[in-house]
């Protein structure tokens, strides 16, 4: 496991699934998590786990990912508290509907983007400025394999990942001569709630639990060595 002592880590979609475990990995692994979600509950919960295991709280902030001023505002207090940023892990994400493009409600597409891309902009803008004071920063975003290639019914989910790839690289390719690095991870089929929503007669006994992912993710979090270019999928 890397040693992330006195690392501070900021993790959205914290309240379940991937985002869960990783901020539970993290904190495991020595950094302070600053846990993001909607829900209060999940991250009460993670509190309690995170206090089980290392005998220290988390930070809690109940925000929706979606709200780009109370991104803003976590910026600000990131800054005043600590003053800097090391690893941003950003795990919260929205399926939207599997259906047809044309079927598709304006507000279900509106949502996917703001959380899958517009939300990721935001955090970018927030917390540049702080990540650029760390050592050794970094950003870690989570895509898909719906990025890759067109395919019917995943319309709105495929397209907010594929710009988000799109948005990284740029991130990546404008923070090339700082500490800065960032990665992109395919997580690949995991037994999380958002997968048995688009293949609800799939036995998820058969796909890998959220933790599994976590000792790749803290590989690409440490200090001492850049995470790789490109996408990083997990199953390979």
């Amino acid at each position: 496991m890397a040693d992330l002592t006195g690392r501070v880590a900021l993790v959205t979609g914290a309240s379940r699934g991937i985002g869960y475990a990783c901020a539970l990995g993290l904190a495991k692994a020595g950094a302070h998590v600053i846990a993001v979600a909607r829900t209060q509950g999940g991250l009460e919960a993670l509190d309690d786990e995170i206090f089980q295991a290392t005998g220290a709280h988390a930070t809690l902030v109940p925000l929706d990912i979606k709200d780009g001023a109370g991104i803003d505002q976590l910026g600000g207090a990131l800054f005043q508290r600590w003053g800097k940023l090391d690893i941003l892990i950003s795990a919260a994400g929205d399926l939207g509907l599997i259906t047809p493009i044309a079927h598709l409600e304006p507000n279900t597409w509106d949502r996917v983007m703001a959380v899958n891309l517009t939300a990721n902009y935001r955090l970018i803008r927030s917390l540049d400025p702080l990540l650029r004071k760390a050592q050794a920063a970094r950003a870690i975003f989570f895509t898909s394999g719906a990025a890759a290639a067109p395919r019917a019914f995943w319309g709105p989910y495929a397209v907010s990942k594929a710009a988000l790839e799109m948005l990284v690289g740029t991130y990546a390719d404008e923070t090339a001569h700082t500490e800065v690095r960032c990665a992109l991870v395919n997580p690949g089929p995991m037994r999380t709630k958002m997968r048995a929503i688009a293949f609800p007669g799939e036995d998820p006994d058969s796909l890998p639990p959220p933790d599994a992912i976590v000792p790749l993710v803290l590989e690409l979090a440490r200090a001492d060595k850049a995470p790789p270019t490109g996408v990083v999928t997990f199953t390979r």
